[in-house]
């Protein structure tokens, strides 16, 4: 039965409405179940798949046994993680919030979470909220999983009840301006980072360019426009007294209070430079903006320093400075290439390439540390900061003569200067912070702890919390050890590989850095990540042999997984093997950890280096194979598409008799063929199943062929007007392209024939964001009538003046969902389905799925959407399906949903699904009941491993 009018799912906001700091402590109960430490796997409810409940292991229960006895004699630490704020950043702060969280708990350290929105509310909220994939997606669920605080001064007040200390990780305004930081100071909360005052000065991009002058740097010449102030004589002016033409002369425009390269642009001239400062300053990103000299044939750096000094005495170390590589681009339109924008720092691009230490000479990076632990001091920074800056390695026109300046940064080499000052760096898996700690030995563990406990040690309060937690730490590490003794077994070998040649390789590499870093924390796995790559490097001919024999596989040390796309962690394998790298890397990292080393080794807290310095192997992989078997190894599978699905790698490793995640060979073969995929499943009518009329064609017919004549035929044979196409066998979200007309297939195979990386957005007759193109070009398609399903629309209010909201028509009893499946074969388990509402397009982008996009997923579909009765045969037609098909470890499903009678309509299977840190497959495993985290999640895959080896 259709439905007459859109239906409409409100959802109900929590609040804490207490104005008393005694109402608020008789709150801190529900408040502290709220937001608890992740539980290690689930228990044995109903709702768990029985792999999933079987994986609260002995262990499990005797460590948190040992964590209450410990707790006689200390307590954990509780840490407040503030994230969000009102910046454009707010997306990065929930990715550091999440990847700080991931690291820093344990038994001897609760994590509370809270999040402050754009209109400045505060929430407490779960851990298991910061998996939400967008930020999108965050605020909608906030609006019913969080407790609101009535005001920011209430908070403030519950903070300094509830935790020990408070780390920040807001980026821009109001985490690095100073804001928090006064709204914690005025409770008396201890946090993590520099006071107020000193945020203020250093975050003000025109400020801190002043005081840097005023401390005797070198620093770029900047002009300052503020709200209705800009005055074009001055600029002319100015363009003049740093030797600009007026006419075209080359700046950068910024913004000076807006964080990490939001709203900056690149100018030529006076006009244009006016015209972007007004616009910068129109759209609401700041009221004051800079103008500053872009550095022709400049380099930029950044680099982290941490302060290990005793107490209130700073003694800053910085890290091994990492040099900004920008990779220009064959585009006509080279300007936006030429900055390290926004986009270019936090998504995988090829754009840019990461050398750290960088390629300078010695007295330079001697240069860069010297300066910012002078400027770390000068302007009284604490615990942790990132700084920016430029070498120049030959004069530039606009800066005043280095000969003729007593300023620091000179050298016989060139010049360097400090640009920018992070107050709050980003904590992404791959930042900076991780990228630099892990080159001196910190794993992301040990470097956030060692933030914290030397911010712990500036607070005199602090002093017996952080010495319980110190004794508690240490009680629990040796019983871990202990354990692992008792148990007679050494750790077990565990590689992750990911990578590959296919258009989802980027996903591949999120995918398996987010699985090797989970299962890093398990004491009894020694996990070892793996580049799967082309033989000749990925910049060589997109023609090149793509068989067995050309792939390597390169065996990883800690530091340089942490990158942003494959051919990165390539180059940075290639680099590392280079003699000469390897010395000066050698010795500049032995020099930081003596730094560092000789100054921690004074704190009773410090715990020591725990990331061993080693090279990058390679290996052919036959040879990988082969050493995987020596070390009687198990291989976690993060592989998507190519021979990552198509059951190559599946065949390799069963013919060594090495164990590996995920279906075996036939059911890989089998579900990366769409075809036969289908025809695998065309029997389970019975089921609730069915399957989507196709049309296959070779690739070469086609672009051989009238597409008139082919636009005809396939409407007349799959009785539609729309058509879905994609490549007969590729993984998920490859060449999947909606076609309204011929002209559509004509952009479609255009791209085919000229071997195009991606459709770019809006291209075809419907709006799609960039569609990532198979390379190389598939044998063969598969054309689909287009499934039309109801739209879900987020609506912003209810007539009454209520919460956001969902809108659904109902006029269409089918949607798309995504489901995971995990178990022994012949007996998977059915995850809670996903819907996913996306903002943009008919098709979900590879951006969208994994990196952070856009959508909102709604795990599982709202009651109002889909019954309960028709969700149950929903999973059940998904487990009969995912049965047929031989599927055992774990899968995903995609499909079309009747949401009426829960009958599935089969889209394809992924037997390598995303794993990325916001995958919807995260998202099922916490809607299961009681949550399963990433970290447990993955382990249970891996325990299923071992269950089948047995």
């Amino acid at each position: 039965m259709l439905l007459s009018r859109p239906q409409t799912l409100p959802l109900p906001r929590a609040r804490l409405s207490s104005p008393t700091l005694r109402h608020l402590r008789a709150l801190a109960a529900p408040l502290r179940a709220l937001v608890s430490s992740p539980p290690l796997g689930f228990t044995s409810a109903a709702r768990g798949p029985a792999p999933l409940r079987a994986a609260v292991s002995e262990s499990d229960r005797e460590q948190r046994e040992a964590g209450v006895e410990a707790g006689e004699q200390g307590r954990p630490l509780r840490v407040g993680l503030v994230c969000g704020g009102p910046s454009g950043e707010r997306g990065v702060s929930l990715n550091s919030a999440r990847s700080v969280l991931d690291h820093i708990q344990g038994e001897d350290l609760v994590v509370c979470c809270y999040y402050i929105d754009c209109a400045m509310k505060a929430f407490a909220i779960s851990p298991a909220q910061l998996y939400s994939n967008t930020p999108s997606d965050f605020d909608f669920k906030l609006e019913s999983l969080a407790q609101e605080f009535d005001s920011l001064s209430d908070f403030a007040e519950h903070l300094a009840t509830n935790v020990d200390i408070v780390f920040p990780v807001i980026h821009g305004k109001f985490g690095e301006d100073g804001g928090i930081q006064e709204l914690l100071e005025k409770a008396n909360v201890p946090f993590v980072g520099t006071p107020s005052k000193e945020c203020q000065r250093a975050f003000d991009k025109h400020n801190a360019s002043l005081e840097l002058n005023a401390q005797g740097f070198l620093t770029v010449p900047n002009f300052l426009v503020e709200k209705d102030k800009l005055a074009k004589p001055e600029l002319e002016a100015w363009f003049q007294t740093v030797n600009l033409n007026k006419e075209n002369g080359k700046t950068i425009v910024k913004p000076t209070r807006a964080g990490s390269s939001i709203g900056v642009v690149v100018a030529y001239g006076v006009n244009d430079a006016a015209q972007k400062a007004e616009e910068i300053i129109s759209e609401g990103i700041d009221d004051k903006v800079i103008i500053e000299v872009f550095i022709e044939g400049g380099t930029e750096f950044t680099a982290i320093v941490v302060d290990v000094g005793i107490a209130n005495n700073s003694e800053p170390v910085v890290l091994l400075p990492t040099e900004v590589e920008l990779q220009y681009s064959n585009n006509s339109d080279t300007k936006e290439d030429t900055i390290f924008n926004y986009r270019k720092k936090y998504l995988p691009s090829r754009q840019v390439a990461y050398h750290s230490p960088p390629r300078f000479p010695a007295e330079v990076i001697d240069c860069i540390r010297q300066g910012i632990s002078l400027l770390f001091c000068r302007l009284g920074l604490h615990d942790y900061a990132r700084i920016d800056g430029w070498f120049l390695p030959s004069p530039v026109a606009s800066l005043p003569p280095a000969e003729n300046s007593d300023k620091f940064g000179n050298t016989k080499y060139g010049s360097v200067l400090f640009t920018d000052i992070n107050l709050i760096s980003g904590m992404e898996q791959t930042s900076f912070l991780f990228q630099q700690a892990s080159a001196v030995g910190f794993s992301h563990s040990r470097i956030l702890r060692t933030v914290v406990q030397h911010a712990c040690s500036r607070f005199p309060s602090l002093l017996p919390c952080n010495n319980a937690w110190t004794a508690l730490s240490r009680k629990l590490q040796p019983s871990k050890q202990v354990e692992a003794i008792h148990k007679g077994t050494s750790r077990q070998k565990v590689f992750v590989i990911f990578g590959g040649d296919t258009s989802e390789r980027q996903v591949s590499l999120m995918s398996g850095t987010n699985v090797w870093l989970n299962l890093q924390g398990f004491d009894d796995l020694d996990v070892t990540p793996c580049l799967l790559a082309p033989a000749h490097g990925y910049f060589s001919s997109h023609d090149q042999d793509f068989s067995d024999s050309s792939r390597e596989v390169w065996t990883l040390p800690y530091s340089l997984v942490l990158r942003h796309t494959t051919e990165e962690v390539h180059a940075a394998c290639v680099e590392a093997t280079e003699p000469e790298r390897v010395e000066i890397t050698k010795r500049l990292r032995d020099q930081v950890m003596n730094e560092l080393g000789s100054a921690l080794s004074k704190h009773d807290w410090f715990a020591g280096f725990d990331i061993a310095y080693e090279q990058p192997i390679k290996y052919s992989l036959q040879q990988w194979i082969d050493h995987v078997k020596e070390t009687e190894a198990v291989v976690f599978i993060a592989v998507h598409g190519g021979i990552g699905e198509d059951g190559t790698i599946q065949t390799l490793l069963e013919s060594a008799g090495v164990p590996y995640t995920g279906p075996g060979p036939i059911a890989s073969r089998t579900c990366i063929d769409k075809v036969a995929s289908s025809l695998a499943v065309d029997h389970l009518a019975s089921y609730g199943i069915r399957i989507i009329p196709k049309d296959v064609r070779a690739t070469e017919e086609v672009l051989n062929s009238s597409l008139v004549d082919i636009w005809n035929e396939l409407k007349a044979k799959l009785e539609t007007e729309t058509v879905c196409v994609k490549p007969a066998r590729d993984g998920c979200s490859t060449g999947v392209a909606r076609l309204c007309c011929p002209k559509d297939l004509e952009v479609y195979t255009n791209a085919l024939r000229r071997k195009f990386q991606h459709l770019p957005a809006n291209c075809l007759s419907r709006a799609h964001g960039v569609i990532e193109m198979p390379v190389p070009s598939p044998e063969s398609l598969i054309f689909e009538p287009f499934i039309e399903t109801d739209e879900i629309i987020i609506a912003n209010k209810l007539e009454d003046g209520s919460a956001r909201h969902l809108v659904w028509k109902g006029e269409n009893d089918w949607l798309e969902i995504t489901v995971g499946v995990v178990g022994k074969r012949g007996e998977m388990h059915s995850l809670n389905p996903s819907i996913t509402v996306k903002e943009s397009g008919d098709i979900l982008s590879l951006e969208e799925k994994f990196q952070g996009g856009t959508g909102i997923n709604l795990t599982p579909p709202p009651a109002t959407i889909m019954g309960e009765d028709a969700l149950q045969r929903c999973k059940k037609s998904i487990e009969t399906m995912a049965n047929a098909l031989g599927l055992e470890g774990f899968s995903r499903i995609d499909a079309f949903v009747n949401v009426r009678s829960g009958e599935v309509l089969l889209i394809e299977v992924n037997t390598v699904p995303g794993m990325t840190p916001s995958t919807v497959l995260i998202h099922q495993a916490l809607a299961e009941e009681p949550p399963v985290y990433p970290h447990r999640f993955f382990r249970t895959l891996l325990d299923l491993v071992f269950a089948r080896a047995k």
